[in-house]
């Protein structure tokens, strides 16, 4: 299938969605969903957690990953409106299980601005870089 199939006609768009929406909410499970465990340090007592730098920098690059592939392949546009739900349900539900204090949702809003904007530039930027080398073929 090449890629002005997968851009092209209204059920292509939106199958391409529904998998660029899978392979982000995979992309949360296998970086950061099954760590829910917080660290508490004996001396001080303080509380942290429950992801490590590197869990959380190979998610975003992979989430870049995502975006940069779904700007390439499908309509830029469908790229943040597939990530970003897809990315901030699955944490919502997980951070809502594990905060008894309800600050879970301002990491929600912040979480959803993120992915919408990391995936809006990167989405958008691939278009864009593709679209350009379209017309300098033509």
């Amino acid at each position: 299938m090449d890629n002005a199939n997968l851009r092209g006609g209204s059920a292509r768009p939106l199958a391409g969605g529904l998998v660029l929406a899978l392979l982000t909410v995979a992309a949360w499970w296998l970086w950061l969903g099954w760590d829910t465990r917080y660290d508490v340090d004996p001396a001080t007592g303080a509380r942290s957690g429950p992801y490590e730098v590197w869990q959380v920098a190979g998610c975003v690059l992979t989430l870049l990953a995502l975006a940069v592939a779904g700007g390439l392949l499908l309509r830029p546009w469908i790229v943040p409106l597939a990530m970003t739900p897809a990315f901030t349900v699955p944490w919502s539900l997980s951070a809502a299980r594990e905060d008894g204090s309800g600050l879970w949702v301002v990491g929600a809003v912040l979480v959803a601005l993120g992915v919408l904007a990391g995936s809006s530039l990167f989405g958008l930027g691939a278009g864009l870089l593709r679209r350009a080398a379209t017309t300098r073929r033509s």
